[in-house]
Formats: C-alpha cells, structure tokens, sequence
C-alpha cells in the first residue's frame, strides 16, 4: 500500500514538473498543424492576411508574378502570425501573414498556469514588504568584512632597475653595391 501511494505520489510529481509543458507542447503542435491543413486547403479570411514587405539586396532576383504558398512564422510585438502566401516583385520579398490566434491563446494560458502554480503572483504583490516565508539561513546572516586598505599600496616605493638593451649590428648592408651575376 506504501509503494503504490509512493508510486503514485511520484506520478503526480512528475506531472507537475513535466507533465503539463508537455501537454501544453502537444496542444500547440496539434493547433499548429490544424492551422496549415486550413492554410493548406484555403480555409482562411483573405481581409484578414496582414501583408509584410522586406527589401532584397539580391542581384539575380527570381520574379514572381503571382503568391505562392509559404510556410513559416514570425513574432512581432507579441503576437505570432503564420505566413500563407510569398511572393518577389520590385525588389521587394511580399509576405501575406495570418495571425496566429490560437497559438497565442495557448502561450498566454501556459504562462498564467505557470504563475499560478509558482505562486508568482503573490511574490509580485508581496514584494515591497522586505519579509517573505522562506529565508535561507547561510545568506540571512552572512556579514562579511572587508579590510581592504589601499594606503598600503601607494605608500610603498617602488624601485625601478634599468637596463641597457644592446641591440646587435644588423647584419644588412646598407651601402649599395652591384647584384650578383649568373
């Protein structure tokens, strides 16, 4: 009875430190991939696509007349959008994007679980009292002193030795004269 309680407890440790970035991980992907099946199969608002222009420094540009499909993503400012359709015209790299709703609803329901089981919540408002629950005794006590005297330091002669550098005469000839014959 011990072992299956121990084991059980177990378990649910493990959850709770693995278990729900996992589940959460799979969520996402599971989302992720519904969402390009939709893209995919042109299941998507046209009004919605949000369109990004980045200017190309290339000297053979492939000229595209029309959007192709495109797969990838970007964050910007928080939000996640999915690109959909890409195209090259005047210089320019053309990427219409959708934004990715569930994606983010996903994130902001795993960071808020993850306050709450930490109880971070209550650090952040507990925070300007300088009293907490848990002190750690090695630090709490700790006084150190330091007897650093830098007087010491400028107050003592220094002795510079010099020596002399003999520098060898160079073995070159610096007068000219007439090269070699063959």
């Amino acid at each position: 009875m011990k072992r299956a309680a121990a084991i059980l407890l177990l378990i649910i440790f493990l959850f709770n430190w693995f278990g729900y970035r996992l589940l959460s991980d799979y969520m996402q992907h599971r989302a992720d991939t519904q969402l390009e099946s939709q893209l995919d199969q042109h299941q998507y608002n046209e009004a919605s696509l949000i369109e990004i222009r980045v200017p190309l420094n290339m000297p053979y540009q492939n000229i595209s007349s029309g959007f192709e499909r495109y797969d990838g993503e970007i964050e910007y400012k928080g939000i996640h959008y999915k690109y959909v359709k890409r195209k090259v015209a005047n210089g320019e790299l053309v990427l219409l994007c959708l934004p990715n709703e569930t994606r983010m609803k996903l994130q902001n329901a795993r960071e808020e679980f993850f306050k709450l089981v930490n109880d971070l919540q209550n650090a952040q408002e507990n925070n300007s009292s300088p009293a907490s629950s848990i002190k750690n005794p090695i630090t709490e006590y700790w006084q150190e002193e330091n007897n650093w005297r830098l007087e010491a330091l400028t107050a003592q002669q220094h002795r510079y030795t010099g020596y002399a550098i003999v520098i060898p005469p160079s073995p070159l000839i610096t007068t000219p004269a007439q090269p070699p014959e063959c």
